[in-house]
């Protein structure tokens, strides 16, 4: 694959996707298997987050900006931020009120890649703001502790507490987007499309 080869970016980006099912195998082992596969899955999410961080070190210093790695990066991070959250619910480590964190979470994604996809026609960007950088941080520690709730003190406590902070932080700057987004759509309407 030429668009991977020689490029550490692009490797690291993949490598988020492929360690994947891996994780999600590791949950339903728990059953069978217990607190073992969990500290697995942990330190699988922990090798995934880290990828995050340096997929995009390396293409700023190594100079490996690629059409390839911008178009694959942020779907890669909403796939797997989004799988982990499906997985933490749906093996009730977020129960109750606190499935609604998860909903806000998803919501904004929606609206921001929405807007994305609106603005992208009409040659306006989105840059990653330094608060979307604290809240994906936010988040991934956060999930990094709801993965070993019930395996480790407080855990649970942690996450959920962490897991708040980021929703508030991917509100605010999900706002900021949708801000920058309703500028745009003063424009009038196509006929055509009307």
């Amino acid at each position: 694959m030429s668009l991977v080869k020689n490029n550490i970016a692009n490797i690291l980006t993949i490598s988020r996707i492929l360690l994947l099912p891996l994780m999600v195998l590791f949950f339903y082992l728990e059953e069978t298997q217990g607190s073992v596969v969990i500290w697995l899955c942990f330190f699988t999410f922990v090798i995934s987050a880290i990828t995050d961080y340096f997929d995009g070190y390396f293409a700023r210093k190594l100079n490996q900006i690629s059409d390839f790695g911008t178009f694959l990066d942020p779907i890669s991070d909403k796939v797997f931020v989004s799988t982990i959250l499906i997985m933490l619910v749906a093996f009730e480590r977020i129960t109750g009120v606190w499935v609604i964190l998860v909903m806000l979470i998803f919501a904004r994604e929606f609206m921001v890649s929405g807007l994305r996809e609106f603005l992208g026609p009409k040659g306006v960007k989105m840059p990653v703001t330094m608060m979307a950088k604290w809240k994906t941080t936010v988040q991934m520690l956060a999930l990094g502790f709801l993965i070993l709730s019930g395996y480790s003190p407080y855990a649970y406590e942690i996450g959920i507490i962490l897991l708040s902070l980021a929703t508030i932080l991917t509100l605010i700057t999900g706002l900021s987007y949708l801000i920058i987004g309703l500028k745009h759509m003063k424009e009038k309407p196509d006929k055509d499309k009307a």
